[in-house]
């Protein structure tokens, strides 16, 4: 997604997707904090102008997103601003209604006199990419459901695909393509379900499956080079009443899994 500047140098990224859903339902999945952590990463929304915003990426406070709700219209905008590299970085998110579906789009925008951050700015829009996938399984499948969702990351050296590779491998998932059904070996973590992505040709390291174990939810696994090390990341979104127990033995078992073979982040991550 390229970076655009307008006369007065404002620069800017967007992304969108169409989703399946009524805005006030996508609504919900994209401007609460429930909604939020059930296909992106562990937030908290203030559902009002004024509020807070936070995403949890990772371990440590370093790795949080915190911003400012500045407006507030359900359900077809908000706008969050909040200190970034290139200083204050403000997030638009809209939803538009397009017959029984709805095209979410959200639009970063900067003030620069150069284009020092644009590469990373550009980055964030298929980082979006990626998340937008994982928000149009959830509301497919899962919309108005919530339940437990976490997260883990081991880190270790590059070429990404080598670390990729020594991820999925003893995992029974190398070589996965959409469609398959996939299931961990004895002796790993437990994942079974239906791989709904696999990556694609310029980004092949990336799979999206829909879980029917450890319990009904999704898992995106999706490693970041960063800095001459791989940083790779698993996340689980399992819904329902009854999945915190669940949700509890599979996070300890993948937990153990990569703290076994991989190295912990120290929050250099942002």
């Amino acid at each position: 997604m390229p970076v655009k500047q307008d006369s007065e140098g404002r620069r800017s990224v967007a992304a969108e997707v169409e989703v399946p859903g009524t805005p006030d339902a996508v609504w919900a999945a994209i401007a609460t904090g429930p909604g939020m952590s059930s296909w992106f990463v562990p937030s908290e929304v203030e559902e009002r102008a004024g509020g807070a915003a936070v995403s949890h990426f990772g371990p440590g406070n370093s790795m949080d997103a915190v911003g400012t709700v500045t407006e507030w219209a359900p359900p077809r905008r908000f706008v969050v601003e909040a200190a970034g590299g290139p200083g204050l970085v403000a997030s638009e998110w809209t939803v538009e209604a397009r017959g029984g579906s709805c095209v979410v789009r959200v639009v970063h925008s900067w003030f620069a006199s150069s284009d020092e951050w644009d590469s990373q700015f550009e980055g964030h829009g298929h980082g979006w990419a990626s998340f937008f996938r994982v928000l149009k399984l959830y509301l497919g499948h899962f919309a108005g459901r919530y339940g437990r969702s976490f997260q883990l990351m081991g880190v270790t050296a590059e070429p990404k695909a080598a670390a990729w590779a020594a991820l999925t491998g003893p995992l029974g998932l190398a070589g996965a393509t959409a469609g398959d059904r996939v299931a961990t070996p004895a002796g790993a973590p437990p994942l079974a379900g239906s791989v709904a992505w696999a990556g694609e040709p310029e980004r092949p390291e990336e799979l999206l499956v829909r879980l029917d174990q450890p319990a009904p939810g999704l898992a995106h696994l999706v490693p970041h080079a960063i800095g001459g090390k791989v940083y790779l990341t698993i996340r689980f979104y399992l819904y329902g009443d009854d999945v915190a127990e669940a949700a509890a033995q599979a996070e300890a078992a993948w937990a153990a899994w990569i703290a076994g073979r991989f190295a912990a982040p120290k929050g250099e991550v942002s």
